[in-house]
This record gives structure tokens, sequence and C-alpha cells, in this order.
């Protein structure tokens, strides 16, 4: 029998990271390796947003995170009510790739 010590794993989050960083904007684009998430925040009035994070996956863990993501959200509205989808501005995102937008 394995030891349960040996399957867990250690993970550090320094206060830096701890803080996070704000996001009202997720822009997707993905190859058929990789997924790029860019985490932008937009401000009202200005018209320059500025990408705050750039996350890289491979498709298998992108895959993933959509289901963990679909899993906590629908934890969260069981608890707190439906989340209201409301549509952000419309404006082109073409960055020379396939692009989806969050």
């Amino acid at each position: 029998m394995e030891d349960q010590n040996e399957s867990q794993l250690n993970i550090e989050l320094s206060e830096e990271v701890a803080e996070g960083i704000y996001s009202n904007l997720a822009i997707i684009t993905h190859s058929n390796s990789e997924f790029v998430i860019d985490f932008v925040k937009m401000m009202p009035g200005v018209p320059k947003a500025k990408v705050k994070s750039r996350i890289v996956l491979t498709p298998q863990h992108a895959k993933r995170l959509m289901k963990a993501l679909k899993d906590n959200i629908s934890k969260f509205e069981q608890a707190h009510g439906t989340v209201k989808d409301t549509e952000a501005n419309s404006f082109p995102l073409n960055f020379g790739g396939p692009t989806a937008q969050a």
C-alpha cells in the first residue's frame, strides 16, 4: 500500500501571489499544442487596457480547467443563486489566431 504522504503535492503560495491580480476580461487564443489565456484589467473611460497575467496551458489542462470552473460555478450558484451573464462591450479581439473571450 502506498504511503499517503508520498502521493501528496506540496504547493507553496507566496504572499505576493496570494494577493491575486484583478481581471475583468480574459482573452483566449489557441494553437494545436497550447491554450493561452491573457487576463486583462479594463477600466471605464480608459481606452488602453493591460494584460495583467498570461497563463499557457496544454489542451488537456485547459479542458480540466473548464470542467473545474463549470463544477465550481454550479456549486456557487446552488449556494448563492444564478450568476447573471451580462454581455461585455463588443469590440474586435483578433490577434491573428482563433479567439474567444470570457
